[in-house]
């Protein structure tokens, strides 16, 4: 079984590559999924104890939290103590999963990839990637993003270009979404072929 890595800095169309992996019936697990069901499940009295007032109604409060800790590096130490190692978790079951269902090629998910060592745990990585000024008006039309919230994560993220770099393969997402799935699609018949 090939255990591909999909990562790419925010605003570069990771999301998008992974439904259309999932699309192609491969297995796909998201890391930021993984955060979004511990913040409603295990992980909400970790982070109620490590940071009083961040939860309500059973969820992580994401505004309450996000305000505890960005621009806050031991802060941030902190709620990665507490989440990364049941994000792990999951993945560890995911790809058990995976491989008892004899599954080919199987896809990590994981936007921080490259920053907590993670490219140790796949085969190969695969970067989608978009040019700078294409990447910033993404994630600025998001809601509630501002520049700086934006210039606060890219500080927190390895450079594209590195990323670029380091990788097995790259997506250029900034055309339609019919050339990136057939990019997408190239790679998944290559990795199917070598499995």
């Amino acid at each position: 079984m090939i255990v591909l890595g999909l990562t790419g800095s925010i605003g570069m169309g990771k999301s998008t590559a992974a439904q259309m992996f999932m699309d192609a019936g491969i297995p796909v697990n998201s890391a930021d999924d993984a955060v979004h069901r511990l913040y409603s499940g295990v992980a909400v009295p970790l982070i109620e104890d490590a940071f009083p007032g961040t939860t309500a109604g059973g969820t992580v409060d994401r505004t309450k939290l996000s305000s505890a800790v960005v621009g806050n590096p031991e802060a941030l130490k902190r709620l990665e103590a507490i989440i990364h190692p049941l994000v792990r978790d999951e993945e560890i079951r995911f790809r058990d999963e995976a491989r008892e269902r004899g599954e080919k090629l199987i896809v990590l998910d994981i936007p921080l990839l490259f920053e907590t060592g993670g490219e140790k745990r796949v085969d190969k990585v695969l970067v989608v990637s978009a040019p700078e000024e294409v990447q910033r008006q993404r994630v600025l039309d998001r809601p509630g993003m501002t520049p700086e919230k934006l210039e606060a994560i890219l500080a927190r993220q390895m450079p594209d270009a590195e990323k670029r770099r380091r990788a097995d393969f790259v997506v250029d997402t900034r055309y339609d979404f019919a050339i990136t799935r057939a990019a997408v699609n190239k790679i998944i018949a290559a990795l199917i072929a070598e499995a």
